[in-house]
């Protein structure tokens, strides 16, 4: 079957099977290996993507889901502008092995949407919530909330609405 979609900005279309999952989809068609495969099972989040801007898992996601759709993956994000997760994660030692960090930046980036659509003005505990369908067994969390936060309140300033 013909599926077209939105993948980090660009048009494609692939013919495939309707229900193989975005996640192998993203990794062997694509070769957008940042997403990782945790579990498989849809508990860990290694594997989390936006599409239309909310978290999904890729593991769990038949890619006929995404058709007309926009996906993005941790490659679509900017490395190299300052304020960034990535800049954010690795000031603040948010990353550790760093195998759960690219679905961790996907969830904050989620946040920090619709944190910047002035839908959200979240604390630690809600950041928390936003990662909470992420594990980690390298840290305890606190780094990578520390890191999510920074970029809010880089964000935040950049809109001139002051500290958090």
């Amino acid at each position: 079957m013909k599926i077209e979609f939105v993948l980090n900005g660009r048009s494609v279309a692939l013919d495939v099977a309707p229900l193989t999952r975005l996640l192998d989809v993203l990794r062997e068609h694509f070769g957008l290996t940042g997403t990782k495969e945790g579990c498989g099972e849809g508990e860990c989040g290694t594997c989390s993507v936006l599409v239309d801007d909310e978290v999904v898992n890729a593991c769990l996601l038949p890619v006929v889901q995404v058709e007309g759709r926009r996906v993005e993956t941790v490659e679509s994000l900017s490395r190299d502008e300052p304020g960034t997760l990535a800049e954010a994660f690795l000031a603040r030692d948010g990353a550790q092995c760093g195998f759960c960090t690219p679905g961790m930046i996907m969830a904050g980036e989620a946040l920090r949407r619709r944190c910047a659509g002035g839908r959200e003005d979240p604390d630690d505990a809600a950041v928390r919530v936003a990662i909470a369908g992420n594990l980690c067994r390298c840290t305890g969390y606190q780094k990578i909330v520390a890191a999510i936060r920074s970029a809010l309140d880089s964000d935040r300033r950049n809109r001139g609405e002051g500290h958090a």
